[in-house]
């Protein structure tokens, strides 16, 4: 079992539950967070910290949303570990709660150079 950054996290991205992880299971996109299935160790410390409530154990993961689960599996995959906290997006407070940010999801990361 894993837990599961849901829809509601993308472009919010507060970076609480970064802090609290002892298992450095969080990745960073340009406008969402994801939790890597394989180092998460089912602590469940990021639930509370997470002030927009976009994370839920897999088994809890509502219905509506459970395609995240596999979002958080792949994109993990290609983007940053983060392991502290970061400000906010700027308009955060603006898009908590909103339905539907699906569409806004930033998936690729920029080049680095």
């Amino acid at each position: 079992m894993t837990f599961v950054v849901t829809e509601n996290c993308i472009r919010c991205k507060h970076t609480d539950c970064v802090e609290v992880c002892p298992a450095d299971a969080f990745r960073e996109g340009p406008n969402f967070l994801v939790i890597a299935p394989d180092f998460c160790i089912d602590c469940a410390l990021c639930v509370p910290a997470c002030p927009v409530k976009a994370i839920f154990s897999e088994a809890d993961v509502p219905a509506s949303q459970r395609e995240f689960i596999a979002l958080n599996a792949d994109l993990s995959a290609g983007w940053e570990l983060i392991i502290s906290k970061k400000a906010a997006l700027p308009d955060a407070d603006q898009w908590d709660g909103v339905a539907g940010k699906l569409a806004y999801l930033e998936r690729e990361l920029a080049l680095r150079s």
